[in-house]
Order: C-alpha cells, then sequence, then structure tokens
C-alpha cells in the first residue's frame, strides 16, 4: 500500500498503440459489425472503448524526431488541427463503412459540403448542380463561388435530358443529393454519375437523407460523399461534425491540403461521441425507416393532407429508382397539408410528440415548414421548382413506437 512518502506510479505507456486484430477480415463483415469495430487505435493502455484524445498538440524526442515529423520522413501525429487519433478513428470506422478509400471529418456537415467543392474549383470552372439542394449548398453555389469566377447550372433531379445537356461541355464538379431535403427526390445516380465523368467532372454526393446505410454513391458511380454527421451518424443531439469520403488520392492530396491550411477541424469530443453514434446507426436508422414509411402510409389516407412524398409510396413517381438505389425509404418524409401555411403551422402546433425543429436524423421525431425557415431564402421560383409550397412539412422520424406517432399527427391533423 502506497504512502504519502511513496506515490502511487501508473506504468509508463511506451508501446506503440495497436488496431483491430484482422482489417482484411473485418473488411468482410456485415456493416454492423464494422460499426462496432472498424478503426479502433487503442493506445497501449488496452482500453475497451475508444480513448478520447483531448490534446491539441504532442511532444517529441528530439529536435530531429520534429523536422522528420514535419518534412514527412516520419509519419506521426503532429498538431490536432491535421489529425488527431480519436479524430481519425471517426475517419476510419466511417470510411470503412462507406468502402471509401479515405475519409476526412469537419467541424459541421457544411464545411464538409463547402470544402469538398472549394479545394477543387478556380477561377474560370464550372459546377452543375441539382435544382434541389438544401439552402446553405444552393448559397454556396449562388453567392460565394461566383466570388471566386465560377460559375453554376442548375439541373431539376428528374430531368435526364436536363443532366445531359448541362454536362454537354466541360465541369469541374456536380454537387446533388439524391432523396433531396425536403422534397424526397431522386437523381439516377448510375446515369448523372457516367454523364459527368464524361464532362470530366467529380460528382459530389450529399448522402443526409439515405445514410451509409441505405444507400452507397461510390458503388453507383459518385466520386466523393459528404455527410452532416451532426444527423443520424450522431443521431441523438448532441453534437456537430462532418465527412468527406473519396479517393485517397482525392483525400490526401486535394481535400486534406486545403482542411490542413484552412483549419475546419473536427472536435476530439465530438469525433468520439460520433464514434458512439455509428455504433448504433444501423438499429436506429432501420427502426426508423420502417416508421418512416407506416407513418407516410397512414398520413397519405388523411382528408386533411394533400399529398405525401416518400420515396417507397406507390404514389412516388421515382419508386422504381429508389428501390434500386435505397436498401430502404429512409427516415424522412415530406406532408403538404390543406390550408397552405396555416393548415401546416396549425399540425405543427398541436403535435404532442413530434417536436418542431429544423434539425434531423434525430431519435426525437422533428418537423419543420421549410418555406419560413429552412429554405426561406429561395426565391418563390426556386421553392416551386422543388415543389417546396406553403403547406409542406419536413418529418424526421425518431425511435418512437410507430402507433402512438400515427397518433400524434392523426389529433394534430383534426385541428
Amino acid at each position: 500500500m502506497s504512502s504519502d512518502k511513496t506515490p502511487l506510479k501508473l506504468p509508463v505507456d511506451t508501446r506503440p498503440s495497436s488496431v483491430v486484430k484482422d482489417p482484411a477480415f473485418l473488411a468482410t463483415c456485415a456493416p454492423s459489425t464494422r460499426l462496432v469495430h472498424g478503426g479502433v487505435l487503442r493506445s497501449g493502455f488496452d482500453e475497451t472503448a475508444e480513448a478520447l484524445f483531448l490534446n491539441s498538440g504532442y511532444v517529441y524526442a528530439s529536435a530531429e524526431e520534429a523536422e522528420e515529423s514535419f518534412d514527412g520522413t516520419r509519419e506521426r501525429f503532429v498538431y490536432s488541427r491535421f489529425r488527431n487519433p480519436t479524430v481519425q478513428m471517426f475517419e476510419d470506422r466511417l470510411a470503412l463503412l462507406e468502402g471509401a478509400e479515405a475519409c476526412r471529418s469537419t467541424a459541421t456537415g457544411m464545411a464538409a459540403i463547402f470544402a469538398s467543392l472549394a479545394c477543387l474549383v478556380k477561377a474560370g470552372d464550372r459546377v452543375v448542380g441539382s435544382r434541389a439542394l438544401f439552402g446553405s449548398c444552393t448559397y454556396i453555389l449562388t453567392d460565394i463561388l461566383p466570388h471566386w469566377g465560377v460559375t453554376t447550372e442548375f439541373v431539376d433531379p428528374d430531368d435526364l435530358e436536363g443532366w445531359e445537356r448541362a454536362l454537354s461541355q466541360p465541369t469541374k464538379a456536380v454537387l446533388l443529393e439524391t432523396p433531396s431535403n425536403p422534397g424526397l427526390q431522386l437523381i439516377d445516380l448510375p446515369k448523372v454519375s457516367a454523364l459527368a465523368h464524361q464532362a470530366g467532372a467529380l460528382v459530389i454526393v450529399d448522402n443526409v437523407f439515405a445514410t451509409p446505410i441505405l444507400q452507397s454513391p461510390l458503388q453507383l458511380g459518385a466520386d466523393i460523399v459528404v455527410y452532416s454527421a451532426t444527423k443520424h451518424i450522431d443521431g441523438q443531439g448532441r453534437c456537430l461534425g462532418g465527412a468527406v469520403l473519396g479517393s485517397k488520392e482525392y483525400i490526401e492530396n486535394i481535400l486534406g491540403v486545403f482542411l490542413r491550411h484552412t483549419g475546419p477541424s473536427l472536435s476530439p469530443f465530438n469525433a468520439w461521441v460520433l464514434l458512439k453514434g455509428l455504433e448504433t446507426l444501423d438499429l436506429r436508422v432501420e427502426k426508423a425507416s420502417r416508421t418512416a414509411f407506416a407513418l407516410a402510409q397512414a398520413l397519405e389516407a388523411e382528408a386533411g393532407v394533400a399529398r405525401v412524398a416518400y420515396p417507397l409510396l406507390d404514389s412516388h413517381p421515382q419508386k422504381a429508382l429508389a428501390q434500386a438505389q435505397m436498401k430502404a425509404g429512409g427516415t424522412m418524409l415530406a406532408v403538404e397539408v390543406k390550408g397552405g401555411k396555416a393548415g401546416a403551422f396549425s399540425l405543427l402546433n398541436r403535435l404532442k410528440l413530434a417536436h418542431i425543429s429544423n434539425n434531423l436524423g434525430d431519435s426525437k421525431t422533428l418537423a419543420c415548414h421549410p418555406y419560413t425557415t429552412t429554405h426561406q431564402r429561395l426565391t418563390p421560383d426556386d421553392k416551386v421548382a422543388q415543389g417546396i409550397t406553403e403547406g409542406l412539412l419536413r418529418v424526421s422520424v425518431g425511435l418512437e413506437d410507430a402507433n402512438d406517432l400515427i397518433a400524434d399527427f392523426r389529433q394534430a391533423l383534426k385541428g
């Protein structure tokens, strides 16, 4: 037993970090297994849960080691704005799930979207974008990139001839989301990707609505996948984060250099939270998707509802495409309430379980009015083009019992 004169000494951690026992075997395992074991980088203390490294910097045994670390001779962590062990575990696990060669994370989803584009384009370049994009994504294309001399042409998601025309001339990048936010419009990824590659473009897919559980854009022809990890990956409203995935060449030599010098770094603490979120991602997405489908079917039969948009409904014009590209319909639906803005607000204000919030992908069901919130800055014509009416609500389905949610929306509709 130690005394005041004989302080307790902990073992010094001098061993190199250990990783998962057999990465090649893990790569053959199901997504649920990869989400639990992927990316493990244990310290010499052999902790069970992933370690949280909150330090900003690192020390070197000698000046020579520091020099080698910065000139690339020695591979190691040098500064947490560049790389961090906890952040790397999150990136490696997500890359393993996505089937990507590499991943880099960012402080937010919008930082990921912006960085994925900004690292590619320069004055005189041309971008083609889907007309159905999240409001802030549209702002990047219409308000920020033009200051750099970059032009953008927009195409309706389901207009394949429009994609052919837009991509008949040289293009640097294509930015799209499928299903779209908030109207659940889909884009044929194999066809649009093939057209983009003929134009010399890289295809960037915002895969937030589908999640890596339900859709794999890289396997469908896309080059780069972007996530707001704030959404389903955390899935419990705790922290912000973003991620960009793609080839090793793009991630390390193009995006990685941009991130290193501009600094939109993911916090190690947030990375740790997101790591734990990944462990249950498939369970949460599968449960919420089943409930979302049931809620969509129930609401479609309600007299107070003008229409419901959900990829697997028979009424969705792109149901066959959804079945070809996605493993399920997802956790999101759009509901157009009769009575316009007044009808939509009345429903929102009468909900007892679902919360009014502009977030999505949460364990709690969330609903918002895109016309006046997430997409309020779009022009009236752009809102019409995306199907964003004054009566439209975006609903992010959580983990509640399906019958309870259906009952909640039914009572709210009775007004």
